[in-house]
């Protein structure tokens, strides 16, 4: 899949929803995450998201949002796009944040739904308005229901891709059949992309253009080849490789993501599994079926994981630091 520079407005295939490593005091752990940018551009991801969900974006400091998409962008240097998370449900922070992230150069925002306080449809469509005027990055929406307690109307979604800076959105609803209903409200050069790796390859099927993906985090690689098999059409490859994603994606959310891919990811020897109250690490349970998921996924598909698996399962990430 060829890299697309700063020209998000055309973005495509998969894209990782970064997480953000923690050291042993609970700070940024820096070099990890710059290695694993990079690691990820070298594997072929489309865009660099940071200071998302999957980025633990509700605990981190304003200080601490800056240095990520200043740190991506600095290993990105200009290949891929680089979205920074900068949503929240009061617009004047979602405004901060989204000023924020394009002094520090990110090519787009990801704004989300507001949660917790669920506003009406109105409500949604001048908030996005709102935070659109105080920016001149392109944005795009995220529409994540189970995390946001309210979401997106399809009409809604018509009415704010009418304005040039809204490009795209991130439906993380599950519903595949949502890209064929939106794409005549939105027009062709809107990007619909999923927010939900287990239903990924049924939502490109209706017409969506990607994923931002938790999943290839782990198997890049993987995820790619399944996007460019069902681009070329070749269906039945495409659904093999879905095979192994969707068994990796269902233990990568046994529990509450960022969780289970930060330890799946401390097996590999790329970052601490270490996560931020509220959040608290994997239970035994899951730990142990992620590593004979990530030990099946180096034996299956080697060449497919990120960095080809380099690190232990069995020592995993302190010894592989080390």
């Amino acid at each position: 899949m060829t890299t697309i520079g700063r020209h998000v407005s055309k973005l495509s295939g998969y894209a990782p929803a970064l997480p953000t490593p923690f050291d042993d005091h609970g700070n940024i752990d820096c070099t990890a995450f710059e290695k694993f940018c990079d690691l990820q551009l070298q594997e072929g991801a489309t865009a660099l998201v940071v200071c998302g969900t999957t980025g633990e974006a509700p605990t981190l400091s304003p200080a601490e949002h800056r240095t990520l998409i200043r740190i991506a962008v600095g290993v990105s240097s200009g290949r891929v796009p680089v979205i920074a998370g900068a949503g929240s449900n009061s617009t004047d922070h979602a405004i901060e944040l989204t000023r924020d992230a394009e002094a520090r150069g990110a090519d787009a925002v990801l704004s989300v739904v507001p949660y917790y306080n669920r506003p009406t449809q109105v409500g949604l469509y001048e908030h996005f308005r709102t935070i659109a005027q105080s920016t001149g990055l392109p944005i795009i929406l995220y529409d994540v229901p189970s995390r946001s307690a309210c979401g997106l109307a399809d009409e809604t979604v018509g009415r704010l891709a009418e304005m040039p800076q809204f490009i795209g959105h991130k439906d993380a609803t599950g519903d595949v059949t949502r890209p064929a209903r939106l794409r005549s409200l939105v027009g062709i050069d809107f990007r619909l992309l999923s927010g939900d790796d287990s239903t990924a390859l049924p939502f490109l099927a209706q017409g969506g253009d990607g994923c931002i993906s938790v999943t290839s985090n782990v198997v890049p690689g993987l995820c790619r080849s399944m996007f460019l098999a069902y681009r070329h059409g070749q269906l039945l490859r495409a659904q093999r490789l879905a095979n192994p994603i969707s068994r990796l994606t269902s233990a990568l959310f046994r529990e509450t993501s960022p969780v289970p891919l930060k330890y799946a990811l401390s097996l590999l020897g790329l970052m601490s599994p270490r996560v931020r109250l509220p959040l608290v690490e994997s239970t035994e349970q899951t730990k142990a079926e992620l590593a004979v998921i990530i030990a099946q996924m180096r034996d299956q598909h080697r060449e497919y994981v990120i960095a080809n698996a380099r690190g232990s399962v069995q020592t995993g990430y302190r010894a592989a630091a080390g």
